[in-house]
């Protein structure tokens, strides 16, 4: 059964540090793509902020670049995503996803987290 979940989530000042984990089951890590982190604000859509592809290669959106770092831990099943010097506009909640390509290609998601970044 797939399964995506995510830790880590919660509430920081501005400037401050959060870490984000997801564990993934091994039927998705066996497998994977690429893994990686989207961000959903109320009546907005998802959107891409970080990813790792299987190659390692790491591609970040422009607003979080140099300041939010994807990884993974193989041994353990995971991805993470470290984000420091947190910003307001940073406020959402994340969802770890992994993408699986076979005939199509699938994305899987997790639960998601909270993420507040405020005063």
């Amino acid at each position: 059964q797939v399964q995506l979940v995510e830790s880590g989530g919660g509430l920081v000042r501005p400037g401050g540090s959060l870490s984000l984990s997801c564990t993934t089951s091994p039927d998705i890590f066996d497998v994977y793509a690429a893994m990686g982190w989207y961000r959903q604000t109320p009546g907005q859509q998802r959107s891409l902020v970080a990813r790792i592809a299987r190659d390692e290669y790491t591609e970040y959106a422009a607003s979080v670049k140099g300041r939010f770092t994807v990884s993974i831990a193989a041994a353990k099943n995971t991805v993470y995503l470290q984000m420091d010097s947190l910003e307001p506009e940073d406020t959402g909640v994340y969802y770890c996803y992994a993408e699986v390509r076979t005939l199509t290609t699938t994305h899987y998601f997790g639960q998601g987290t909270q993420v507040t970044v405020s005063p």
